[in-house]
């Protein structure tokens, strides 16, 4: 009962979220409530909510602080010339500027935190998809995906949470799934650059004129603290057209071929407002050299990595804004998102909480065993593999890892299958884990894209799945799974 009950609450949430009938706070926090009393445990709802919320507190905290961090960084600049180099890169055409997402995604995840990872991005990128009118979804989609990826990285998570499951070294687990998540950042890429093609035909041929156009009380930034302009997740086409385009704002007429003419009038377009009061150009060394120093101590471990981005951001305030009432108009800039991504995180901890307490989350991983067939015992690593997408998406990384993967390395030992290649197969899901409604860090994407969880997930879950199946089919291929 407690698995078709568990099942049943995880099933109504994504289905209320997905056709809009519900906030993803409202629906994280009562559908489970309901179901609590359903199973029976109603009278322990605040035990298991409690149990949740502290469970999930420091990475509320982490991202409260980060946000911060990362806003202020963003305010005094830090991050201009990575958007000035995408901008050179992508230009105006919509494929380039989502193989671009994609590149800066996977390159900002090699600190290991998705949610940093999002801020960024979205950071870089928000402002060309909302000029281009392009469709915001697809921002978010190959950002999480890229991600997902990357997030394999021993000090990502889940290899580390593989790792001491199984009692294993975390770089036997790693370094032989190099070449399939290769493969699977590779098929990221492409499908980037197919998404990108998409894009380009349903908006057409751009014309530098309605890049250069302002758009009417648009922010430059997200998160900067100047009233930015809310976007559908699904975008409007822009104005297509073939043949000369018009540059600039003066009227000049110039030929598709006149690619340096074009070049020159894309310097003007500036999505990053060169004058904004916030910059510290003569702070930029000292911010870039904290920020390293802040992802360096990341990857180290030297501190919780809560207690990094409140230091972090204690000092970024205090050295780039000396003026307490600059401090706290900083600090309102960056509210929203902090308040809406930390909501969602203790929204998300009464959803974990039930699911755990209940005992929902243990009854659902012993009957996706008990149905494995006798005969796929030899397999286990390709079931393995394939079980961590539904699982990693339904349950969190520490319930798969630390809850089901154990269970099934166990089955697979008795048919010979070693916990090393059973470890690397529960890998493969991730692509697909990055998009659950269970991880905090999509919260950040989808609240700083202005995109609604549920369109996300509609768009971002098949193309997800395939990635996680492209890594799995080049780990058998190779030998590795």
């Amino acid at each position: 009962m407690l698995t078709i009950l568990g099942f049943a609450m995880i099933a109504t949430f994504l289905v209320l979220i997905m056709m809009k009938k519900m906030s993803p706070i409202a629906a994280l926090v009562l559908i489970p409530a309901l179901f609590c009393v359903f199973v029976g445990k109603g009278a322990k709802l605040g035990d298991y909510v409690i149990e949740g919320v502290t469970s999930l507190a420091p990475t509320a905290a982490m991202l409260m602080f980060a946000i911060v961090y990362f806003g202020v960084m963003i305010d005094v600049g830090l991050f201009d010339p990575v958007v000035r180099g995408i901008l050179k890169f992508a230009k105006a055409d919509p494929m380039r500027i989502v193989v671009g997402t994609a590149i800066l995604a996977a390159i900002v995840s090699l600190d290991g935190d998705g949610s940093t990872t999002f801020m960024i991005t979205v950071s870089a990128m928000y402002p060309l998809y909302k000029r281009l009118k392009m469709s915001l979804v697809v921002m978010t989609g190959v950002a999480a995906m890229a991600n997902g990826v990357m997030n394999t990285l021993p000090w990502g998570g889940p290899t580390a949470r593989a790792a001491t499951a199984l009692k294993l070294d975390a770089s036997d687990i790693f370094v032989p799934m190099i070449p399939a998540l290769a493969v699977g950042l590779l098929g990221v890429f492409v499908l980037s650059y197919v998404l990108g093609m998409r894009e380009r035909k349903r908006l057409g041929t751009l014309t530098l004129q309605e890049v250069l156009e302002p758009a009417e009380s648009e922010t430059v930034l997200v998160g900067a603290g100047s009233g930015a302009s809310g976007a559908s997740g699904t975008g409007t086409s822009g104005t297509s057209g073939t043949g000369n385009s018009t540059l600039g704002t003066g009227g000049t007429d110039a030929s598709d071929a006149d690619a340096d003419d074009a070049a020159g009038e894309l310097k003007r377009f500036q999505v990053l407002d060169p004058n904004r009061p916030t910059l510290r150009p003569k702070l930029y060394w000292f911010n870039a050299l904290l920020t390293a120093t802040l992802l360096t101590s990341m990857i180290m471990e030297w501190l919780p990595i809560p207690v990094l981005f409140l230091l972090g951001a204690a000092l970024a305030l205090t050295v780039n804004f000396p003026h307490i009432p600059d401090q706290k108009d900083r600090l309102a800039a960056h509210a929203d998102n902090v308040l809406n991504v930390s909501g969602m995180v203790f929204a998300a901890a009464v959803f974990t909480g039930v699911l755990q307490g209940t005992g929902m989350v243990d009854h659902m991983a012993r009957w996706m065993v008990d149905v494995i067939p006798e005969g796929m015992g030899p397999h286990m690593a390709l079931v393995t593999g394939v079980l961590s997408l539904p699982l990693t998406y339904f349950m969190s990384n520490d319930g798969f890892y630390f809850g089901v993967l154990p269970v099934l390395a166990e089955a697979g030992a008795a048919h010979g299958v070693t916990p090393l290649e059973m470890a690397r197969a529960s890998l493969v899901g991730q692509p697909l884990h990055m998009s659950s409604p269970l991880v905090p860090a999509v919260y950040v994407l989808v609240g700083m894209a202005k995109v609604e969880f549920g369109d996300h997930t509609k768009f971002v879950v098949k193309w997800a799945a395939l990635t996680s199946l492209i890594i799995l089919g080049a780990g058998i291929l190779f030998g590795i799974i």
